[in-house]
């Protein structure tokens, strides 16, 4: 045995930023390093991503973890012990193969990840070196992201107070990292102040900490947002730009309409897309992501070619599987990919998403989830992989601003040898000049 290989795991049930259970892990390591990591869960899950494992039992609501712990503490242990930490690919086949199932249903997708994590995690520290070197690719300098920060909330991350799930300030024009969470931070504010003065309530903070006000309409989230990076004293489009997570599968119907229920109007597919581009060309939007729905490949041509100019993000569409971004890639759909590890189970071919979205042309955005825990791994997946852009919520809530001060660290810890993405991540993507 060596100083990285794998002697011994421990799992414990834990509790995301929503309360509802997730699964810990930690590895134990030959040389007595150890690497801990708690996995994320997604409140508005595509159909076609990796299963967690529920026990369905009245604990929780159904919600408890005590059998993905289990699978943690029994199967899984037995057959990684011995396997080396530092090898994250072989690691992560053996889970997949273990499992046995395409989705990870079968031993749970919140169990396979936990370990997946935690051995990545237990790696870097045998090795004494930082996540983000670990993860990267041989001779690859660290990346650090533009932001993508979440300041007003809808859909299922908001009770559905509006359609749309997220509006985020993206600060284009920032120099650094600390700079663009700086003007950030300040556009949220902005726009509290603006909900202020509509006489709108600013304590209802949704899932990933953004505002989540009750509005006439999903348009005027955007009024708002515009309101709130002016009142920040920074310029729409040239400093800040804005995002728009559209989670069209949320409000899809079987028929294949689009249901605005905050509006109380249906969208055919045509529709949705003449929507938003008339909100793109009224205000300075460089991002959609779930523009559509995510089988409604139809649709996601007919946006790619109308919404071109724009950053066009796949994620219920993708759902960070490789057969999934191949298809997108073969049919000229989107042109970026948001990756969110838990998606699909394991580091190693999350890793694999981005290496082809980046072949391809296509631009990576590093995502957290709505139920967060305090880790800040991702962050250093984002700088290690070179992602360009990260979306983790807003600047307040723990869970959030854990990713965010561990960035914040490495860029002052990096100096001068930091090399920041800036709005640069979106000046091209797919050959497309992005408009804003």
């Amino acid at each position: 045995m060596s100083d990285t290989t794998i002697i011994g795991l421990l799992a414990w049930e834990a509790l995301d930023s929503r309360g509802k259970p997730t699964v810990g892990c930690e590895v134990r390591l030959d040389g007595g390093a150890t690497g801990r990591a708690a996995v994320p869960s997604g409140a508005s899950t595509g159909r076609h991503e990796a299963r967690e494992l529920r026990d369905g039992e009245a604990r929780y609501a159904g919600n408890g973890v005590r059998l993905a712990v289990a699978n943690v503490t029994g199967e899984i242990a037995d057959a990684v012990r011995g396997c080396d930490a530092t090898d994250q690919a072989t690691l992560d086949g053996l889970l997949r193969d273990l499992d046995g199932t395409p989705d990870l249903r079968r031993l749970g997708a919140n169990a396979v990840l936990a370990v997946s994590v935690a051995a990545a995690l237990a790696g870097a520290a045998a090795r004494a070196v930082p996540l983000y070197r670990a993860v990267a690719d041989e001779g690859a300098a660290p990346l650090l992201p533009l932001p993508m920060v979440n300041i007003i909330s809808g859909g299922a991350h908001s009770g559905r107070s509006i359609d749309v799930q997220d509006f985020l300030a993206v600060p284009v024009g920032a120099r650094s990292f600390a700079e663009a969470i700086e003007w950030a931070s300040r556009v949220r504010a902005g726009a509290a102040e603006e909900l202020t003065g509509r006489g709108l309530p600013v304590a209802l903070v949704a899932d990933e900490g953004g505002l989540g006000p009750l509005l006439p309409t999903n348009r005027a989230a955007l009024d708002v947002l515009v309101a709130g990076i002016q009142r920040a004293g920074l310029r729409p489009g040239d400093d800040v730009a804005i995002a728009i997570d559209v989670a069209a599968t949320q409000f899809v119907r079987a028929d294949g309409r689009y249901v605005l229920a905050t509006e109380n109007r249906e969208l055919t597919a045509d529709g949705l897309v003449d929507e938003l581009a008339a909100w793109c060309a009224s205000y300075p939007i460089v991002s959609l992501e779930d523009a559509l729905a995510e089988d409604d490949w139809a649709g996601w041509r007919i946006a790619t070619q109308r919404l071109a100019g724009r950053q066009l993000l796949g994620d219920d569409l993708f759902v960070t599987n490789p057969d999934r971004l191949d298809r997108g890639i073969g049919e000229q759909v989107a042109n970026a990919v948001l990756v969110k590890p838990n998606q699909i189970g394991t580091l190693d071919t999350a890793r694999s998403v981005v290496r082809r979205a980046h072949a391809a042309g296509y631009a990576t955005v590093l995502s957290a989830r709505s139920g967060e825990t305090e880790d800040d791994w991702l962050a250093d997946l984002a700088v290690g992989w070179r992602t360009g852009q990260i979306k983790v919520g807003s600047t307040t809530r723990s869970e959030r601003t854990a990713k965010w001060n561990r960035l914040l660290r490495l860029e002052a810890e990096l100096d001068e040898h930091a090399e920041y993405a800036g709005g640069a991540a979106l000046a091209q993507v797919n050959g497309t000049e992005i408009v804003r």
